[in-house]
Order: C-alpha cells, then structure tokens, then sequence
C-alpha cells in the first residue's frame, strides 16, 4: 500500500470527538503517515460580550487560545491514544468549517477525519454541523466521519457502486485505508418510474421479469469494475439488491456487521448534489459505523467553494 501523505483530524477537543482523535492516530500508525490535529476556537463569538468584558477582551480570547493549545497538547500526548505517532498541533482561530477547509487547501492531505457530533463551543454543536457542511462541500479529498471508538483496525468495509466515475476511487480508497479487512461490494438499483408503471398497464411480471434481466446485468457490470480496480474474486464479495439504496446500504452494514461504509458524492449541480445527497445524507444520519465520503474526481475543487 502506497503510505498517506497526511492526515489531518478536526477536533473540538469534547469526549465524542475524542474517537476521531484515536482513528486518525490508529490511521497515521498503520499507513505511516504524518498527522495533523486541528482545533478552531471561534473566539469572534466573544464580541458579543465586549460590553461586558470591555479592555478584558483581548486577555480573555488570549487566554482562551492558551487554554485549548493546552488541551490539544494533553490530548495528542496520551500514550493511551497516540500509537507511537508524534503529531503536529494547530490551533485556529474562526468559524470551523472555514478553518478545516482552508487547512485542507493548504495541506493537500490524504484524509480528513471528523468526529459525527460534539459539544458547542459557546453557540452550537460545532462538528456535528461542521461535518456535515464539509462533505457536502469538499470536492478534492475524502472525508472520513467517526462514530465508533477506534478499538481495532477496519475489519469489515461495505463500499456502495454505483457505477459513476467516482465508485472505481471510492473501492481504491477502501483498500488503501483498510488492507486488511473483509470488503463488500455493494450496488442497489430501481427501475425508472418503476412506482407508476403499474398505472402506465405495464404488467407486475414483465416488470419482475425486467428487474431480473437487469439485476444480472448490473452484477456482471460489478465484477468487471472489481476487476478493473485490481481486485481478484477472493477479495470481495458482492452483492446486487433491488430498492432504495438508502435503506439497502443500512440494511447490509448490520447483516455484514460492517464498522465502516464508503460513499461516493457527486459534483455541484443541483440535481446531482440533491440525488446523491439523499442518500450521503442518510447514511450519515443512520449508520452506526463510520462513514468515508469520496467525491467525484470530475468535480472542479472552485465548484464545491
């Protein structure tokens, strides 16, 4: 496996952001990567208060900088958490999803690791919305959101196809960022209009009959995408299921107990970002492992700005 250039993880130093933390460590150690732990203080939400605080502000804001450096120090420096790796440390000040984006510009890094909820820093449930604001925005570099403490290694991956250009990427990711572990191969598919071809007089079984034909077609179509992407039968399994995709991809990370899911988000048009938002956003949403959002590769990183 080639090793990541860099990871870079956001946290908001509260305990449910602490597990993305731990996997961006466990990460950086098992790809020998460089880490980067990222911490935004918004401390402009202070001027609200300057009234109050008056010729006090800037000590305060200074004091609260010095505060969560120290905190970030003590995070990153227990032995408990950080595998061996030495990380950088960099405190920000400004709105979060401003601070992680323009520090992944910057850094070019090969993963952005993001805690799925945290406690808010004086107004609001900071990367809860930040992670969610910032896969819908990135266009260059994969985002990785954390729910699940990191106690091991991935050691089972579902990858959703769905065949744009972006799904030979989302698989290649999946390896590199979990070489050890099981991998499926997951595509869902529904027919156009098919909820009111009944009302169009087509018949219930030509169209069962059509889904069939189609469904052996898409699986065919999933083997030769592993194959392009360097996988051999006994490294995956696959499996075609007719429905929602949303629902399916839920329903196969319980049945094969997965801890991490790979997505693939499509480019800035409207009609695209709804599509594959929908169904981005529901993973998200109701997953209990971690989620990788892959973006399209077509997508210009000016699009998504």
């Amino acid at each position: 496996m080639t090793p990541a250039r860099t990871i870079l993880v956001a946290t908001d130093l509260s305990a449910p952001s602490r597990h993305a933390v731990e996997r961006a460590f466990l990460l950086a150690a098992d790809a020998g990567s460089d880490l980067e732990v990222l911490h935004a203080t918004e401390l402009d939400t202070l001027d609200s208060l300057r009234e109050m605080l008056g010729d006090d502000m800037a000590a305060v804001k200074a004091a609260l900088h010095a505060d969560a450096l120290a905190r970030l120090e003590r995070l990153t420096g227990d032995p408990a958490i950080h595998r061996g790796i030495a990380a950088r440390t960099h405190v920000a000040a400004g709105n979060p999803l401003a601070t992680i984006a323009a520090r992944a510009d910057a850094m070019d890094p090969h993963l952005v690791v993001l805690g799925s909820r945290g406690e808010s820093f004086l107004r609001y449930n900071m990367l809860g919305s930040t992670a969610a604001r910032l896969v819908r925005k990135s266009a260059r570099h994969p985002v990785l959101v954390v729910k699940q403490p990191p106690h091991e290694a991935y050691r089972s991956v579902l990858v959703a196809v769905d065949f744009s250009p972006v799904s030979p990427r989302a698989i290649r990711v999946a390896r590199a960022l979990a070489p050890g572990a099981d991998l499926l191969l997951a595509h869902a598919f529904e027919l156009p209009y098919e909820g009111k071809l009944a009302f169009a007089g087509v018949d219930e079984q030509a169209v069962r009959r059509y889904v069939i034909k189609d469904g052996e077609i898409r699986r065919e179509r999933l083997h030769a995408l592993a194959a392009a992407t360097g996988l051999k039968p006994v490294d995956y399994a696959a499996r075609v299921v007719h429905g929602d995709p949303s629902q399916h991809i839920i329903a196969l990370e319980q049945e094969y107990d997965c801890d991490l899911i790979v997505v693939g988000k499509h480019g800035a048009h409207i009609g695209e970002e709804l599509l594959m938002g929908s169904v981005t956003k529901h993973v998200l949403a109701q997953s209990q492992c971690d989620v990788l959002v892959i973006c399209d590769p077509r997508t210009p990183p000016e699009a998504c700005r």
